[in-house]
């Protein structure tokens, strides 16, 4: 299981994520697709170029939101987690392009125990993603419900 357990956790440890992906232009028009966004900014090059400060189509967010926090899911929830409780402090604050490649670090910032559920604890992360450039295109903080270390019935 590539997972950890709520117990495999400390405050502060850092995961850099080996995952790097580089975005496409089928990346941004499929999720626009699936999400009902007819959004100019993200489909439509000529309006990009008159009428925007970017020049470009900018890769919708929703995308660049599921992308940093599903690169993180091998390394820490993959198979330990029970449910995403919420993701806090979402932002943007350099656009994400077509061609642009980006990598993503994980800390942990807090733990605690469930207090309606002993088999469980929570885990709150801070994701961050970054382009090639180094410059922090998007972060949040997310919230897990965690599976704590199954005993092991004796015999």
């Amino acid at each position: 299981m590539a997972g950890l357990y709520f117990e495999k956790f400390y405050v502060g440890q850092m995961f850099q994520h080996a995952i790097r992906r580089t975005v496409s232009e089928m990346d941004n028009v499929m999720i626009s697709a699936l999400t009902h966004n007819p959004a100019a900014l993200h489909l439509d090059e000529e309006y990009c170029k008159n009428h925007t400060e970017f020049g470009q189509r900018i890769v919708n967010s929703v995308f660049t939101l599921g992308l940093i926090v599903g690169v993180s899911v091998g390394d820490t929830t993959l198979g330990t987690t029970v449910a995403n409780l919420g993701w806090d402090e979402v932002r943007f604050p350099k656009p994400l392009f077509h061609g642009d490649t980006v990598r993503v670090e994980t800390e942990v910032l807090e733990l605690r125990e469930s207090k309606s559920r002993p088999q469980n604890g929570i885990v709150i992360f801070a994701h961050r993603g970054f382009n090639q450039h180094n410059e922090l295109i998007a972060s949040c903080k997310r919230s897990a419900l965690m599976l704590k270390t199954p005993l092991i019935a004796s015999t």
